[in-house]
């Protein structure tokens, strides 16, 4: 019961958190949809002028008067339905800027949980349906249903009968509006999952494109991406089948209720109990009164649309909301320790590493080796934060990594993944991670993976772009660019994951030296590798094997022929082991 207690106040914190800027605007349109709705009832006074009093007294006069007076409030009702509108757009606008950072935030640490990319883009997505969703007519109708009973009133007035029937004819309407949502509610959110898993799909074909084109099997991709799509298609189908039944049925019914009315008009102006202009002024009000309805019972499938983007928009400012400031720390300069750290895969939550623990001192680098899914880069991940730990800690100078803010981390942390992931962009701005233009800095990380003098035979040199994924590059030259990157402005602790797998002679020299420089600048490296190459310059040796730490101790006793193994949980790099000794 707490925690949904919790959980309905996050809610709530959160819609307001959304809403609160755009309340006064929301009160601003309220009363100017109120102003449009009176002015719409100009229709059926003018018609009631004309047929009861111009006509009657041949008054070219008071029928010329009559008609300025209309235009006017005619002119004035447009002016006031173009500035809805136009506030509409805008607001739509003001809650893109002010959402859309916040969600693209959220999409980026949505894949570190085990969210698909279709999933988290859709975040970013729920942006421009809300924002489409206010430019439409839809909103304006919403206004207006609230100011349905003041025609009803006027109809009611001129006739209680006339009345009777348009507050029927609405009741029926709400009817079918609310049978639209009971019907409409369970297809519609099918179709949205059915539309992200064929996005997925043709997220994955296009990425795999050089694969499914080389090795042949193009063919049954795009098959299986039309089963998915023909499920969409299906259930798309049957939501729009739902809301354009009952929409054609509102219309249908709302010109049934207006010819009645009007029919019924004339059998009462016959009987002498209504006046002939008040046949046409109960016609235009009664219909002026079922628009909203009928309106909105036609864009019910939009109103749907926003309705679900917006409640994943609450739920990312609720994901924002528990974000908490923390106190800022100074830059590591001491130890990385890892407590017994258990991790589970995001997606799955099947646990990959279980009760790890070592400790590793400034000026170290360590080597991790181990089979193929033995936890090597889910190891990696954890000590980067990119996955979570279940229990235990990473911890930097005795600070857990969520005791850093995310900017310090940063200029901590240098990492290069085994997929290198350049963003499109210049080769400076991914070697800086899109900072400010640094040139030294840049240069500096440059050399130090030795592709400065390779940038420089490029035409652009560092203002080469790269391209989507780094596609003007080569493996290799990717490679060497994640480590600049991963060396920009000497972080404390560089973790690389397969550095040297798609390296030359040249270029694992340019990482043995790198890795030396770490560790001369008191820095402290990780180097997950396959190939005994990229080992050299390390001097401890950690083995992961079945997502548990085997061995750990220095490098020539590790990867001697009779390796003597260490069982238990808590390691201690070489030289703290000497300094024991000492």
């Amino acid at each position: 019961m707490r925690k949904t207690n919790d959980t309905t106040l996050a809610k709530q914190r959160a819609a307001d958190a959304i809403g609160k800027e755009f309340r006064g605007i929301g009160t601003y349109l309220f009363i100017i949809s109120g102003i449009i709705n009176v002015l719409a009832l100009t229709g059926s006074f003018y018609m009631l002028q004309i047929y009861d009093r111009a006509l009657t007294s041949g008054s070219v006069p008071t029928l010329v008067a009559l008609s300025v007076l209309a235009l006017g409030l005619y002119l004035f009702q447009g002016l006031f339905d173009i500035i809805r509108s136009q506030v509409l757009v805008r607001v739509g606008a003001r809650l893109d800027k002010k959402l859309a950072p916040l969600a693209h935030r959220v999409t980026i640490d949505m894949p570190r949980f085990g969210f698909s990319t279709t999933e988290s883009l859709e975040r970013g997505r729920d942006v421009d349906v809300v924002r489409g969703f206010l430019g439409s007519p839809a909103p304006a109708a919403l206004f207006d249903l609230p100011w349905v009973p003041v025609y009803l009133i006027f109809v009611y007035l001129l006739h209680p009968v006339l009345g009777a029937i348009t507050l029927g004819g609405a009741c029926v309407l709400a009817g079918l509006a609310i049978l639209s949502e009971v019907m409409s509610r369970r297809f519609a959110s099918a179709s949205q999952q059915a539309a992200m898993v064929r996005n997925a799909i043709a997220d994955s074909n296009t990425r795999n494109a050089d694969v499914l084109k080389a090795m042949g099997f193009g063919g049954r991709a795009v098959a299986r991406f039309a089963t998915a799509n023909a499920e969409h298609l299906a259930l798309q189908t049957r939501t729009s089948d739902i809301s354009g039944t009952l929409a054609a049925i509102s219309r249908v019914l709302r010109m049934l209720l207006q010819s009645g009315i009007l029919g019924l008009g004339a059998y009462l102006t016959i009987q002498g109990d209504l006046s002939a202009g008040a046949i046409i002024a109960c016609s235009v009000a009664s219909a002026r009164a079922l628009a909203p309805i009928d309106q909105v019972i036609g864009n019910w499938k939009s109103i749907l649309q926003a309705r679900h983007a917006f409640n994943r928009l609450r739920d990312t400012m609720i994901a924002m909301l528990q974000m908490h400031p923390v106190m800022p720390l100074p830059m590591p300069t001491r130890s990385l320790k890892l407590d017994k750290i258990t991790v589970a895969a995001p997606s799955t939550g099947q646990v990959l590493l279980t009760e790890v623990s070592f400790t590793m001192n400034a000026g170290e680098a360590l080597g991790i080796i181990g089979p193929s899914a033995g936890g090597k880069t889910t190891l990696a991940k954890a000590i980067t934060g990119v996955w979570p730990v279940l229990r235990g800690s990473v911890r930097i100078d005795d600070a857990d990594l969520g005791q850093w803010d995310e900017e310090t981390f940063g200029k901590i942390i240098g990492y290069l993944p085994q997929d290198v992931g350049l963003l499109d962009g210049t080769i400076w701005e991914n070697i800086c991670r899109f900072s400010e233009r640094d040139g030294p800095a840049i240069v500096k990380a440059a050399m130090a993976a030795g592709i400065h003098e390779m940038i420089l035979r490029l035409a652009d040199g560092y203002d080469t772009h790269v391209g989507p994924q780094g596609a003007v590059l080569s493996a290799g030259q990717r490679q060497r660019l994640g480590l600049a990157r991963a060396l920009y402005g000497d972080p404390f602790l560089v973790v690389m994951d397969e550095p040297n797998a798609n390296l030359d002679a040249e270029g694992e020299q340019a990482l043995m030296r790198a890795i030396a420089d770490i560790r001369a600048r008191r820095g402290i490296a990780l180097i997950i590798a396959q190939r005994p190459s990229a080992l050299s310059g390390v001097d401890s040796i950690a083995v992961v094997q079945n997502g548990r730490l085997g061995a750990f101790g220095p490098r020539d006793q590790i990867l001697s022929p009779k390796p003597v193994l260490q069982p238990s949980s808590t390691h201690q790099s070489p030289n703290r082991e000497k300094a024991a000794v000492a």
